[in-house]
């Protein structure tokens, strides 16, 4: 399903328009990106967690010439179904 599908399933379920469904949309992403820039979490209850973790820095091996890097530390967007969902998938 791809973001127009999306969009057309959703405002048939409220009963509202595309442009109303599409600005609610960016709405939730916005406060989705905020919080988890803020490292915080958002529960969608029913549906599950987006969740930002901090990766520490670390070494690695190039496993072609076995030469060993260091990768900066980074945040990372981790997503946590649900058990509810979970269950309903089975």
């Amino acid at each position: 399903m791809d973001n127009k599908e999306l969009l057309e399933k959703v405002s048939e379920n409220l009963g509202r328009s595309k442009g109303d469904v599409a600005k609610l949309m960016e709405a939730f992403a916005e406060v989705v990106k905020t919080r988890c820039g803020a490292l915080d979490s958002v529960a969608i209850p029913g549906f599950g967690n987006f969740e930002a973790k901090k990766k520490n820095e670390r070494v690695v091996v190039n496993p072609s010439n076995g030469k060993r890097m260091l990768v900066p530390p980074k945040v990372v967007l981790a997503f946590k179904v649900s058990n509810v969902l979970k269950n309903r998938l089975k």
